[in-house]
């Protein structure tokens, strides 16, 4: 098995967006919580990917065993006004972090997690945020992540 890394493009789309909706399963159920059944993400995601992918404000990495995608990773680009934390103002949000469980352990996620940081430094971003899962916490960990108590969300 040789695993290549390339971008994300529209041509996977479709594969992409159905292995986003599982990741974000999984953690629903490994959260203890269920799954709504009254939400249909797929054609939310592919405006949103399409839009962003276009623009340049969305990348991601893939993890291909031959013509499989086996890992995703993405980031998106976002501004706000600067403050000392991130004098650019720039942020990368780091998600769809998934690996397919038959690979998982054998570093993909790391190679991703590394080459999507990367975008959001040559991006210009003085940070990069995301909420972890509870899976993804060690990975994140290990990387240099830190917790950020003050993360707050209010729901409209």
């Amino acid at each position: 098995m040789k695993i290549i890394y390339k971008k994300l493009t529209a041509s996977e789309l479709d594969v992409f967006i159905d292995m986003r909706i599982t990741q974000l399963t999984e953690e629903y159920v490994s959260s203890g919580r269920i799954v709504p059944t009254d939400v249909e993400l797929q054609p939310a995601l592919k405006d949103y990917y399409n839009r962003h992918l276009a623009d340049g404000t969305f990348v991601s990495w893939l993890a291909m065993d031959g013509n499989k995608i086996i890992g995703t990773s993405g980031m998106s680009f976002v501004e706000k006004p600067p403050y000392f934390g991130c004098p650019t103002g720039r942020l990368g949000l780091l998600s769809s972090m998934y690996t397919d469980p038959a690979y998982r352990r054998m570093g993909i996620a790391k190679e991703l997690l590394n080459r999507v940081v990367e975008e959001a430094r040559s991006f210009g971003c003085g940070a990069v945020h995301i909420t972890a899962s509870d899976m993804g916490v060690k990975l994140y960990t290990a990387y240099g992540f830190k917790h950020n108590g003050n993360f707050m969300q209010y729901t409209l």
